[in-house]
């Protein structure tokens, strides 16, 4: 591989602004800011509005499967043979 070509990969925290989430994963994206967090290093930090921990699909809102349940009974009670 050629030296100095590839970005820095290394541990990065990602802030849910929404709900003030903090989670730590590796990452090439350039950013500016840093936090420091209770272990007491210092990582680069990106902001995100929206993540897993706050979005309704990927937090198992029960709003979410009483539509499929609904829907699937249809199907069923439609095509019964």
């Amino acid at each position: 591989m050629k030296k100095d070509i590839h970005p820095k990969y290394r541990e990065v925290v990602f802030l849910d602004t929404s709900i003030n989430e903090k989670f730590i994963t590796r990452s090439t994206v350039d950013t500016k800011d840093s936090i420091t967090l209770e272990d007491g290093i210092t990582y680069p930090l990106v902001k995100i509005e929206v993540s897993a921990a706050s979005h309704p699909f990927y937090t198992g809102s029960k709003a979410n499967l009483f539509g499929v349940a609904g829907r699937v009974e249809r199907f069923n009670k439609k095509y019964k043979k």
